[in-house]
């Protein structure tokens, strides 16, 4: 076990405290963070104590603060002060950051910073109060901004984060701690306003108070009353309405009675901790039964079913079109029939709520008995209504046996019955197209509205305000328009309406022989026949909406996908053409430009961004000679792309030889010109070198033109030039001779080219002979050993060229002795590596022949490269400076997985003789090829030593490529990476980057040493610039957490990943590891969370802080359990959930800034609260099936959840990596639920928990992070099973059943496709081709198909329609279908036809049979018999 809890008190901290981001205990460490005057403000604020009352039974100490102050009033613990106190003071001063003006001063902090937080933190317990009526307890001025209010701001403020910081379990239960706040708010209250207790005479006290109080008498009661809860539910496997859920311990806050009954301080008595049967669900029951889809969704199946019964009666009447049947009076009257049949479906759904949740009934729940009873007798009466209606039409119509006046009145009333029984929804219809109206009328707590609400939803806190905008209503009822009339029109023609002929002569056929004597029983009717020939048409009816919207959702995806400019960019020949541009597009999206509002944002601001990104998408205007003309600019740029280029070598997707082609040299020579990638010059001199040879009479101007009209062929042919120039001056000793007749020989070069006569005056036929020469000098230049005689002889031959061939005037005053050049050359020294980096850039362009197209050769790299440069063409918000942007945090749970693979794992070999090494050098075979060329650069001299001195880069190369959590790690700190370089980007000039270049050369040739390879440094970078304050910035910034929940466990038991956890703590300034720590005590467990880093001036881990905790944390589903525990260890405005199986990569992380910004912008009618971020499944290349797996969850993370975002607003939380606003969260159940079992796909529920609390979530696809998925076949079918299984518990859930009712009709439709609706209707369309099947058997086998169909064309079109639609969906159009569109899109569409085609001859078509196989059982079997596992 680890070691014991140390004593819990508030005594002053000592200066050596282990701190976690800022040295808050100790002011005079000169630590980053602290010169920062918003941070020093928002220490002091909380230092604000001034004549506040003190604790009366604790010491108070000068150097406490308000948190202090709480603590010992109401009884938290230490190390959660500790906590939240670092918390708050990283917020408040990131908050401060964000506006322009800094604190006044620095005891007091702007009273506007600490009001919006204030209302944000609190919106969720302000509309608590208001929804059950009660006043709230924060007792404050929205107006005033005294330095008391301001200090009352931060006591409710304080309060809060320190109830939410300890409260466990409970922050799954968000209304259970606005109860306790509400409580402890009033009581902090009393004490402000000096109440005086009646009872004892002296100032009030708080009812809890002491050491640990808050734990022992508020958290760990509910605690315990939810350990006895799951206890009884043995494991989640009784049924659920015998034991209560996290929900249902929730939604007994919603209403007053828990009021009267828990009162404050708690009461144990009361109902809320009995265990009686009567007392175990609140506010929902999840039954086992299919017809949970029905209760749900009820109104999707009373569309489905009334079209169906109006469809029948049209199509009965046989005429061409279905409008001209209701020319006929008889048959409108028939159509009245589908107010029976709605009142009717209406009648069922409201006996089917009653017996689902009967079990709810109970003498504390007479309204919802009353609503119930109600509801059944009023769709009762509904229905005799209708039918008595419509039955005294006929009566009265068979009587007269015309449509007499008396039997039209009948009609009449019976529609004036209709439009009444009809006008919610007209009402409904008319306030859809209102949603102002409808907003302002959900959210208001009138007692009109409230009845209104409670007879059509019930009693729900959540749910309210759910409609979207008009323009986005309009655009997610278009498109399910075009759906529905597609789907009715294929439904009517050629399902419906073929079957009528058939029906009708099998209804008027009597006494037909059967073959099976035993059947003759139904040759009265042959209505068993009928049923068999409708079954599959009927059920394919019902769900063959999926199909449809299957079918248009890819191609409205790919028309959102090429409006947002994706695939503009889709390999790396498209990136030459456009890298001219490149610089520009990072500049405007990747560094902060401060002419920009970036929070506003005016319509001539958008207009000219606009602009700008036109002129930069479409190659308008030269936005390159901008950088040749700042120099700033130009310089950021390279060490922007250079950075990437260093990662790219780090992760060994590249080699050393390609990094010489990508890389942008640093500004040197004086070179005119950008300095492009050698990559993108290829081999432009020597074209250029043909043009002059080709155009050899033509004049300066036409032959400049001729070679302008490529830029990079422009800046090869000046930068040679340059280079040349400079190098030849370089090597030449100043006042020599020979120095001078060089620099003037130039200078009239240059005046030559300035005045266009450089071609009368020189003899452009000599540039060959004068090339050939200059490559031997730079050779000679470059040998390890050089030579200066040889570079003096390779000089004299270029002067004698030069002076008799190159010169059309002869010259004598020029030429120099036979000896010229001895004594004039001086070459540089080996250790100015500049130099010598520049003469082999020089070397590189002189003798490229090749065009560079397949440079980088990885399939990665280009890839990467390519989708980079194209999201930089996309509409994204402006980058603030890092100073200024939110905060944010990233989470990833981890539990006993692999951290590193072991060299025993790398090296054992399987049955089939291959190791996982072996296996990966053969996947990976050129990245194997670049770490052992990086391993021999850093000091490796035989391969033999990649087991031994290498043996833990080789586990970091193979770690690297599996899914490890070395892997995520590293990814997620290319974050941090990323803000401390664009950090110093923010803040220098070219003058700091140029000074220190001159102490650290920038650059990567210098891995080479001076070129003789003898120099084993890494791979230099950016970082070697910093000027110090970008580290303290960076992690006040972004901090990620590693939630590791077996950390303790592993270090007590010498498990090797606790060490392998060490390393990365000591490789990884910014990651924490949080854990949940078992300490014995007294013949006691107690379990505490705990954060721990490594301090790298201790050279040792240190723990930071440890809360204790009320048990063991994982009551619930182990995953979001592990989450919630490390969430108070979270810091920002964000937090960025990311899973074991996850990548990221450093050119991605550039954009985090920008992708920040989004929570500032409104899309549609709200802020979003989830930004959804674009997946890369980094697995697909590993065998056919993991490609299979990856099309398809590609299609889904890109054009599905694109299409969901928009139009369709329906876009949940599908799992990582999405971003979350910390703080709407935290305050509203946390990032995912825990209830056992019915959350097991916890992560979706999350984004069902955003919007039925008025939350939007959004999809961004100008950011990717990578994905692994499951490699091999068994592995697939248990991640299918699990999704299938927990889709199956979302069916019985009380989320799915409140959205289902509230959202709006279209909305609706939307939800339930995108959720359980896809595995719904997966499951019936299997069932149909059973049903199918059988009918067919039975009807040849009986002989009826022969006997009494014949050769029906019209039947067997009806059928043949139905057997279409199910090889469309057998051959995996679910999945292959989007996975075509966006690969079209990304791609190219003929490399999408052919990777379609390659699948088919792969038998994709079995692995996605299978694959709907298995989700269709597991789905069924989930919902009817449980049993879902993680």
């Amino acid at each position: 076990m680890s070691r014991r809890h140390r004593p819990d008190s508030l005594s002053s901290p000592p200066y050596d405290e282990p701190y976690n981001i800022i040295p808050i205990h100790n002011l005079l460490i000169d630590h980053p963070s602290l010169r920062y005057p918003e941070v020093r403000a928002a220490i002091s604020s909380l230092h604000a104590v001034g004549d506040l009352r003190k604790p009366p039974y604790s010491q108070w100490l000068p150097s406490m603060d308000l948190l202090d102050w709480l603590g010992l009033f109401f009884g938290f613990q230490r190390d959660n002060i500790k906590n939240q106190r670092e918390h708050l003071v990283l917020h408040l001063a990131n908050a401060q950051k964000r506006i322009s003006s800094p604190p006044a001063n620095s005891g007091t902090y702007q009273t506007i910073v600490l009001r919006n937080f204030r209302r944000k933190l609190l919106k969720n317990y302000t509309n608590w109060c208001s929804y059950i009526g009660k006043e709230s307890n924060v007792w404050i001025s929205n107006s005033s901004s005294s330095d008391s209010d301001a200090r009352r701001e931060l006591l409710y403020i304080g309060l809060y984060l320190l109830i939410w910081g300890e409260s466990a379990n409970l922050r799954f239960m968000p209304e259970c701690i606005c109860y306790i706040f509400h409580h402890m708010a009033m009581e902090l209250n009393k004490i402000l306003e000096d109440y005086i207790d009646e009872n004892t005479g002296l100032p009030v006290t708080p009812s809890i108070s002491g050491e640990n109080a808050f734990l022992k008498c508020v958290v760990k009661p509910i605690y315990e009353t939810i350990k006895g809860e799951v206890k009884r539910s043995k494991d989640g496997a009784a049924p659920y309405g015998t034991w209560r859920n996290y929900d249902d311990f929730n939604e007994y806050f919603w209403s007053k009675k828990c009021f009267q009954n828990l009162k404050w301080p708690i009461d144990f008595d009361s109902d809320f901790f009995s265990a009686r049967k009567s007392k175990r669900k609140t506010g929902f029951v999840e039954q086992r039964t299919f017809w949970n889809v029905y209760r749900s969704f009820d109104r999707l199946w009373v569309m489905l079913i009334l079209f169906l019964h109006v469809a029948v009666i049209l199509a009965w009447e046989e005429k061409k079109y279905p409008w001209q049947a209701l020319s006929n009076k008889d048959v409108k009257v028939r159509v009245l029939t589908l107010f029976i049949t709605w009142s009717g479906m209406r009648f069922f759904h409201a006996l089917l709520e009653t017996a689902m949740e009967c079990s709810r009934v109970s003498r504390e729940t007479l309204r919802f008995i009353l609503r119930m009873v109600l509801k059944v007798l009023v769709a009762a009466a509904w229905t005799y209504a209708f039918l008595t209606c419509y039955r005294r039409i006929w009566v009265q119509r068979n009587h007269d046996r015309h449509w007499s006046d008396e039997a039209n009145k009948r009609v009449i009333f019976f529609l004036r019955l209709a439009f009444l029984y009809g006008l919610p929804e007209v009402l409904e219809l008319a306030l859809f197209f209102l949603p102002c109206i409808r907003r302002f009328i959900e959210q208001r707590n009138w007692k009109i509205f409230y009845l209104v609400s409670w007879w059509f939803n019930g009693n729900c806190f959540i749910g309210q305000g759910l409609r979207e905008g008009l323009v986005d209503c309009i655009k997610y009822i278009l498109f399910w328009v075009v759906v529905l009339i597609t789907k009715f029109a294929f439904s009517y023609f050629l399902q419906i309406k073929p079957m009528i002929s058939t029906t009708k002569e099998l209804l008027d056929l009597k006494n037909e022989e059967y073959e099976w004597d035993w059947l003759e029983f139904f040759s009265v009717s042959n209505k068993f026949v009928i049923g068999l020939l409708w079954l599959p048409v009927v059920l394919i009816y019902l769900v063959d909406t999926q199909i449809w919207f299957s079918i248009y959702s890819p191609f409205v995806g790919a028309v959102l996908g090429m409006f947002q400019h994706l695939g503009e960019i889709r390999n790396l020949q498209q990136l030459r053409l456009r890298f001219q541009f490149f610089a520009s597009a990072i500049q405007l999206n990747l560094l902060p430009q401060e002419q920009l509002k970036i929070t506003s944002g005016t319509l001539r601001e958008k207009c000219s961004d606009s602009i700008h990104l036109l002129k930069l998408r479409f190659g308008l205007g030269l936005p390159y000679k901008k950088f040749e003309s700042n120099q700033v600019e130009a310089t950021k740029f390279a060490l922007i792309w250079n950075e990437i280029i260093t990662t790219f070598r780090e992760e060994d997707i590249i080699s050393d030889q390609e990094v010489e082609l990508l890389e942008l040299p640093r500004y040197s020579w004086n070179i005119r010109v950008i300095r492009w990638p050698c990559f993108l010059l290829g081999n432009e001199l020597l074209l250029a070198l043909m043009l002059v040879r080709d155009l050899i009479d033509a004049p300066d101007k036409w032959l400049w033109y001729k070679i302008c009209k490529n830029e990079y062929r422009r800046c090869a042919v000046i930068e040679t030039y340059d280079c040349i120039k400079h190098l030849m001056l370089e090597i030449l000793i100043n006042n020599t001779e020979e120095h001078s007749i060089l620099k003037v020989l130039f200078q009239e070069i240059d005046h030559f080219i300035e005045i266009e006569k450089f071609t009368t005056t020189f003899q452009v036929t000599a540039l060959p002979q004068i090339h050939s020469k200059l490559i031997k000098l730079v050779e000679l230049l470059l040998e390890p050993q050089k030579n200066v005689s040889e570079v003096v002889y390779a000089m004299q031959v270029l002067h004698g060229i030069v002076f008799h061939d190159f010169l059309k005037a002869k010259r004598t005053t020029d030429q120099l002795r036979e000896d010229g050049f001895e004594n004039a050359v001086e070459l540089p020294d080996p250790s100015n590596k500049n130099f010598y980096r520049q003469v082999k850039r020089l070397h590189t362009i002189l003798t490229t022949r090749d065009s560079m197209l397949n440079i980088p050769a990885n399939i990665e790299a280009r890839r990467r490269l390519a989708f980079f440069s194209n999201s930089l063409f996309m509409k994204m918000p402006h980058a603030p400076q890092v100073e200024n942007m939110m905060a944010c945090s990233v989470l990833t749970p981890f539990y006993d997985e692999d951290v590193l693979y072991s060299n025993e794992r790398l090296g054992t070999k399987n049955e089939d003789g291959i190791s996982i090494l072996y296996y990966l050098q053969t996947i990976y075979d050129d990245e194997w090829k670049n770490f052992i060329e990086r391993m021999h650069r850093e000091g490796m001299l035989t391969d033999d030593e990649i087991w031994t001195t290498k043996l833990r880069d080789m586990r970091l190369w193979a770690s690297y490529r599996g899914q490890t959590l070395a892997r995520t790690v590293r990814g997620m700190m290319y974050y941090y990476r990323a803000l401390q370089m664009l950090a110093f980007l923010d803040s220098s000039s070219n003058m700091d980057i140029t000074i220190r270049e001159e102490e650290q050369e920038l650059g990567f040739m210098g891995r080479d040493g001076g070129f003789d390879g003898s120099n084993s440094e890494r791979l230099p970078s950016v970082s070697f610039l910093f000027k110090g304050q970008e580290y303290g910035i960076a992690l006040m910034k972004y901090t990620y957490v590693v939630s590791c929940q077996k950390y303790g466990e592993q270090k007590a038991r010498k498990d090797p990943r606790a060490e392998e956890i060490m390393d990365l703590l000591k490789e990884n300034e910014a990651l924490r590891i949080a854990y949940v720590d078992q300490v014995s005590k007294e013949n006691n467990e107690e379990y505490y969370s705990v954060l721990v880093k490594y301090d790298q001036q201790l050279q040792r881990e240190v723990e930071i802080y440890r809360v204790k905790l009320p048990g063991p944390v994982n009551l619930g589903e182990g995953k979001p359990e592990n989450q919630n525990h490390a969430l108070i260890f979270t810091r920002g405005d964000a937090v960025q959930t990311i899973d074991m199986n996850q990548d990221n990569y450093f050119e991605e992380a550039l954009k985090i800034r920008n992708l920040l910004e989004e929570f500032k912008h409104y899309h549609g009618i709200r802020r979003p609260t989830i930004l959804g971020v674009r997946e890369h499944i980094f697995t697909g290349s590993v065998s056919s099936l993991a490609w299979f797996m990856s099309a398809q969850e590609t299609s889904f993370v890109t054009i599905v959840q694109r299409l969901f975002a928009n139009p369709l607003k329906i876009r949940m939380h599908y799992g990582h990596p999405d971003v979350f606003d910390r703080f709407w969260f935290m305050t509203r159940g946390g990032l995912s639920k825990a209830s056992k079992v019915i959350n097991i796909s916890e992560d979706i529920f999350a984004g069902f928990n955003c919007t039925l609390r008025g939350g939007n979530v959004t999809h961004h696809e100008y950011i990717q992070v990578g994905k692994g998925r499951d490699l091999g076949l068994n592995q697939i079918s248990m991640f299918e099973a699990k999704i299938a299984c927990g889709s199956g518990e979302q069916v019985l859930s009380r989320d799915v059943y409140r959205l289902g009712q509230r959202l709006d009709f279209f909305r609706m439709l939307s939800f339930f496709h995108t959720t359980i609706g896809y595995f719904f209707n997966t499951t019936v369309i299997i069932l149909t081709v059973y049903a199918f099947l059988w009918c067919q058997l039975y009807l040849a086998l009986s002989g009826v198909e022969n006997s009494v169909l014949g050769n029906k064309n019209k039947s067997k079109k009806a059928l043949s329609a139905v057997l279409n639609q199910e090889l469309v969906i057998q051959f995996g159009l679910f999945t292959t279908l989007p996975a075509l569109v966006e690969s079209s899109i990304e791609k190219d569409f003929l490399e999408a036809i052919w990777e379609f085609l390659m699948m088919q001859l792969q038998l994709s078509i079995v692995f996605y049979t299978f694959s709907m196989g298995t989700r269709a059982h597991f789905f069924g079997r989930t919902i009817l018999h449980g049993g879902a596992k993680y």
